[in-house]
């Protein structure tokens, strides 16, 4: 019985791993490489997984904080505006 040619592609090596870590750890550039590593149809389907999960994390990770950021912007506006005598205004 003959493996398909998917079975018979070497594993990725340590080094490979290495570089694609320390890759994604640079601020823009690692975003972009996740992007290109995710969309890629050449780049190994290991890789892409990891690519695809990496960027996954990151957006909940983007929506947390935005939610938190959020939700403490309104707590200090909602405190300001209750400080503020407003009549001084008019």
């Amino acid at each position: 019985m003959e493996l398909p040619n998917d079975y018979k592609k070497p594993p990725t090596s340590l080094g490979e791993w290495v570089i694609a870590v320390l890759v994604k750890r640079l601020p823009i550039i690692g975003f972009v490489m996740l992007i290109v590593w995710a969309t890629d149809k050449n780049t190994d389907p290991d890789k892409a997984n990891w690519a695809k999960a990496e960027l996954i994390v990151k957006l909940i990770i983007f929506a947390a904080v935005m939610i938190f950021i959020a939700i403490i912007g309104f707590g200090v506006f909602t405190n300001f505006a209750n400080d503020v005598n407003w009549s001084d205004f008019d």
